[in-house]
């Protein structure tokens, strides 16, 4: 069975990318990571991805540009390496539309709440004003929809009347840790798939929150 070729956008220390690349080692996923992009330079996922040995590469927005031409770039720099899927790791840009198309059904963003709770930006500062009792991480396939694509699995973690969001975000991370490999791994399984903007498990569609749910 060949390896599912497997391309990671980062922004920033790539907690969720070394989740996926020890995954791929332990062979939990039949996939590998071929090559990893950030659009920033100098930071900790890069220097997961070379002690790994996969090719990273830094594509950084020029000034002026516009999220199209951008996309463009990116799009160039990924089509040598003919990959299979592509997973959303902290990547801190919105993609265009017409990327987005070009990949739908084959691209996975992990958000940090529950889906449709707190799309954007401060969810864990959010929840708390919200006085939520429980916040989480959702992975999704990736649609135009900001935040707004079918979601495949979540994952709950309490909040206390004490908590921070620095100390919530811990805990959400962990859990984002345990989730996103294992989508990644049906994915690659062929288990999982998008149909008709339904995430679709082994033929049957999901509910709105995903994978084993409890609505």
């Amino acid at each position: 069975m060949k390896k599912f070729r497997i391309a990671v956008l980062i922004s920033g220390s790539g907690s969720n990318l070394q989740a996926i690349i020890d995954a791929c080692a332990a062979n939990e996923i039949n996939g590998e990571v071929v090559t990893v992009i950030s659009n920033k330079a100098d930071v900790f996922g890069l220097e997961r991805a070379a002690n790994a040995g996969i090719p990273q590469q830094v594509v950084a927005a020029n000034k002026g540009q516009t999220r199209e031409q951008y996309d463009q770039r990116l799009q160039a720099e990924l089509a040598p390496y003919k990959v299979d899927l592509i997973v959303l790791a902290g990547f801190m840009r919105i993609l265009s539309e017409s990327f987005v198309r070009q990949y739908q059904g084959k691209m996975f963003n992990i958000h940090p709440s529950l889906l449709p709770k707190y799309p954007g930006l401060n969810t864990h500062q959010r929840a708390i004003d919200a006085g939520d009792n429980e916040h989480g991480a959702s992975v999704h396939f990736v649609t135009p929809e900001l935040d707004g694509g079918p979601v495949v699995l979540q994952a709950k973690v309490p909040v206390f009347t004490e908590d921070v969001a620095d100390g919530l975000a811990l805990r959400v991370h962990s859990q984002e840790h345990r989730i996103y490999p294992l989508v990644v791994k049906w994915f690659c399984q062929g288990r999982l798939t998008m149909a008709n903007d339904c995430a679709m498990m082994d033929g049957e569609q999901l509910s709105a929150g995903g994978y084993a749910a409890d609505d």
